[in-house]
């Protein structure tokens, strides 16, 4: 048994079916694709308003107190894009999933890890440059909320409250990916076990249920030992 576990592989040994000790990996990769993508539909809608009407929602660098204007409307473009994009690929690991398509979830998992990674940058970015943060604090608008407060504060203190924030993101994020892994491989599985098998003798052809349906159907009574089967034959 010891040995057993040993030879297992760290994907083996992490594996899981239930994610937020009370769902399914599967449920839970439904609701995570339906959240992701009613937020990318509201961040769709707020973005096609202000195309709509861009005097009222546009900024200057005034505003801003830099010198970037980030709400033109080329950036607002991309912005829409990227939005719409990430609903399709919300919706496809959602119905990968519903399905028992494992193919439709890789895109949104390869978006998880490349979101971790952005994350990762930053959080190495800080440690690196801790400078970094006052200057972007002084470029935050003096009407922002509690900024002289913030700015106030040490380097040092400000460095460990942002790690400690983008640390709790990074193993939220890192917990996400680790569930949709597991549907996926839960998904993949159930598709392999799918397959039907069909065994021709000379005169008769079977056709075998899948394994987890042949392994969930009781047995109704022990099967006759080699004895009894000859006695009565």
């Amino acid at each position: 048994m010891f040995t057993d576990k040993m030879m297992m592989s760290p994907w083996d040994r992490w594996y899981s079916t239930s994610c937020c000790l009370c769902c399914h990996v599967r449920t839970g990769t439904i609701i995570l694709g339906v959240w992701y993508m009613l937020i990318n539909a509201v961040v769709l809608l707020i973005l096609l308003t202000a195309l709509s009407d861009p005097e009222k929602y546009h900024l200057t660098s005034a505003e801003l107190a830099n010198d970037l204007d980030v709400m033109d409307d080329a950036n607002m473009c991309i912005a829409s894009a990227i939005a719409l994009l990430m609903i399709l690929i919300c919706g496809m690991a959602t119905y990968g999933a519903y399905k028992l398509r494992a193919a439709w979830i890789i895109p949104f998992f390869c978006y998880q890890i490349f979101d971790f990674a952005l994350n990762t940058l930053v959080a190495v970015s800080i440690v690196v440059y801790p400078n970094t943060i006052q200057d972007y604090l002084q470029q935050l608008p003096d009407n922002f909320p509690y900024k002289e407060e913030v700015t106030g504060l040490s380097n040092i203190c400000l460095v460990l409250i942002v790690l400690l924030f983008i640390g709790c993101i990074i193993g939220f994020k890192a917990y996400l990916i680790a569930c949709v892994w597991n549907c996926y491989r839960y998904v993949s599985g159930r598709g392999g076990s799918g397959i039907l098998l069909y065994i021709t003798t000379n005169d008769t052809t079977v056709l075998l249920p899948p394994y987890d349906d042949s392994v969930s159907i009781p047995c109704k009574q022990a099967p006759l030992s080699y004895i009894s089967a000859e006695a009565t034959a």
